[in-house]
């Protein structure tokens, strides 16, 4: 079990880090909400701190009093039972609280926190949600940077959140290297190392696995603009059926943020307008971009299974830092024996197993310790708006 002093250091670091996300946006920049799957910047951080008072203030100290009680319903996300909530939607047209109404809101929630993990022991239940919190706004964390990234883009000026991210110049890259696997029975999910995994890593079993092979890199830019040139956008015969509906519907001709410009192709990053480097993995396709384009090459994506047991297996596979999370062809499903937790909490992964797509991996936004093998992120076949790219299995 954590000491007291090792849980208020990692709770001090995670809000930290939450609001470092923040400091370089104006009041402005944190109002707006680009589209339905995206939240202003203000309410992640209400949200986050929504989540500890709910789930760890609230229940385990009787003198707490709340800063404001609407903000129950204001900054509940999806959890039904905790009571009504606020439309997603219409998360951008909360002008009020104000972000420095907010800002006390999470002072006046750490100040309680913290107090109270001074002057107790947590037992295993508490310090189970604690690890849940800091997690839950580990992965908020993500959400502001891919929010907000979606935000300064709509805007024309093409704003610049950071003028010293990396700038990836093109460089010469070896050929595909194909990494066979035996397969066999292989043990997926949490093998229990660490302090935490979610609950839809649970619980560890063995599946299936036949024999495949497995890129050594990820799809670059480049090969992915090959796709295009080639009329990829084009030809139904590449397309799934819901894939293709979605490309005609919304007129899609390339990754989203990609921009033809007079002087050649750019994307719209965190540090403003770049041109696009052929050679970096390429970044924000949805599902039904990345099976064209696996199709097209006479490719596959690989299953969740796949991934972890190569992961597993030592592969070598160059994750690139984990620049960009990986499409499987596994729809997001629990495990055999996988139960919610008891209570509101129980809503936080087992509800959203359906009509979703399993992602591997991490990406540049993605929090540090997050990136283990056993990790499932998921998503809609069509949402793009994520750091998401593409490896191949055959």
């Amino acid at each position: 079990m954590m000491k007291p002093e090792d849980l208020i250091a990692r709770y001090r670091r995670t809000r930290q880090a939450t609001e470092a996300i923040a400091a370089p946006l104006s009041a402005e920049d944190c109002q707006v909400q680009s589209m339905p799957d995206a939240s202003p910047i203000k309410w992640h951080l209400a949200h986050t701190t929504w989540f500890f008072e709910t789930f760890v203030i609230s229940p385990h100290l009787a003198s707490y009093r709340s800063l404001n009680d609407t903000f129950k319903i204001l900054f509940n996300s999806y959890y039904n039972g905790i009571g009504e909530k606020h439309p997603r939607a219409q998360r951008g047209m909360l002008s009020r609280p104000s972000l420095e109404e907010i800002y006390r809101y999470r002072a006046h929630v750490d100040q309680a926190l913290l107090g109270w993990l001074e002057a107790h022991q947590p037992d295993s239940s508490i310090t189970a949600l604690l690890l849940l919190g800091f997690n839950h706004e580990e992965q908020h964390q993500e959400l502001m940077l891919t929010d907000l990234k979606h935000m300064l883009s709509m805007n024309p000026l093409d704003p610049i959140y950071r003028a010293d991210g990396p700038h990836p110049a093109d460089a010469a890259l070896a050929e595909t290297r194909w990494l066979s696997f035996d397969g066999g029975l292989t043990d997926i999910g949490y093998d229990g190392r660490g302090d935490f995994a979610f609950d839809n890593e649970l619980p560890r079993h063995q599946a299936l696995v036949h024999p495949y092979r497995l890129a050594d890199r990820l799809v670059t830019n480049g090969e992915y603009l090959a796709f295009i040139n080639d009329g990829g956008y084009g030809n139904h015969a590449l397309w799934l059926s819901d894939g293709w509906d979605w490309v005609c519907q919304n007129s899609v001709s390339a990754p989203l943020y990609w921009r033809s410009l007079d002087t050649g192709c750019h994307s719209f990053t965190l540090e403003g307008m770049r041109p696009l480097s052929l050679s970096s993995p390429v970044c924000h396709v949805s599902l039904y971009e990345a099976d064209a384009f696996a199709r097209w090459c006479g490719a596959r994506l690989p299953t969740e299974f796949e991934w972890e047991h190569a992961i597993r297996s030592g592969g070598q596979l160059d994750q690139v830092q984990d620049s960009v999370w990986q499409w499987t062809s596994s729809a997001y499903l629990p495990y055999p024996g996988f139960a919610p937790a008891a209570g509101a909490v129980g809503e936080y992964n087992g509800k959203f197993m359906n009509q979703q797509y399993v992602l591997r991996g991490g990406s540049c936004a993605t929090p540090r310790g997050h990136s283990r093998a056993s990790y499932r992120n998921f998503f809609q076949p069509d949402k793009r708006w994520q750091f998401t790219g593409i490896r191949l299995a055959k």
